[in-house]
């Protein structure tokens, strides 16, 4: 059974996750480079676009093209200017 973590959608201040079948993706045209979600993703999977490992590169591409048709990730939005 896949588990989608989306500990990372709540704290996104632009609703910049995409919702996939079994994971989330990140459009680049939306995200803001706070690098709020970083720390909240339990499974340590997002990363600066200069910082990527080599062995995950192949996700700054789908992140791109799978974010284009994507409907926005459900999540609690988070409380801002508190």
């Amino acid at each position: 059974m896949n588990h989608k973590y989306q500990d990372c959608v709540a704290v996104c201040p632009v609703e910049a996750f995409r919702e996939m079948d079994t994971y989330l993706v990140i459009d680049p045209d939306e995200c803001i480079d706070c690098g709020a979600c970083v720390p909240e993703c339990p499974v340590e999977a997002i990363f600066a676009d200069t910082d990527v490992p080599d062995e995950e590169e192949e996700w700054i591409e789908r992140n791109e093209t799978e974010a284009a048709d994507a409907p926005i990730a459900e999540g609690d939005s988070p409380v801002l200017g508190s």
